[in-house]
């Protein structure tokens, strides 16, 4: 509710693209769904127009998407709840996990690291082949003293 078609066109193909289905409930189908299970409180949200974004791969993508939108069409079109790994979320913590960066991002992050770490690495291993080839011995540690 509150989103054009072109707005809602633009976000039913990222979700699917990012792997995301998405899909417009009835309240009174998924009151009965949720009755008696751990989501039983999601029950309270709905009120008005109600979708569903889901993702087995990427928990955080839903959110990102959805929050995006909410964000861009202002009026009408809002966050309500949301639920990882069993755990119900208010309108703040699907926001913050919005916030996370996406699992390709920060696969990146942590090679661009790792990738810093063989540099060094890397760079004294030849410091240490260069010392061997000059003839020069590396400075040998002192043994440490016992406790």
């Amino acid at each position: 509710k509150g989103i054009d078609v072109a707005n809602d066109t633009k976000l039913r193909k990222e979700l699917r693209e990012a792997g995301v289905d998405y899909s417009v409930y009835k309240n009174s189908v998924i009151r009965f769904a949720v009755e008696g299970t751990a989501f039983a409180d999601l029950a309270k949200h709905l009120e008005g127009t109600t979708a569903f974004a889901l993702s087995e791969e990427d928990a955080v993508a839903p959110a990102r998407i959805v929050a995006k939108y909410s964000k861009a069409v202002k009026e009408g079109f809002n966050v309500k709840a949301g639920f990882v790994e069993g755990d119900l979320l208010d309108v703040a913590g699907v926001n913050e996990l919005a916030e996370i960066p996406s699992k390709e991002v920060l696969i990146a992050r942590v090679l661009g690291g790792f990738n810093g770490v063989i540099r060094n690495f890397a760079v004294v291993l030849d410091q240490i082949r260069e010392q061997k080839a000059g003839g020069a011995a590396p400075a040998e540690e002192a043994p440490a003293e016992e406790a």
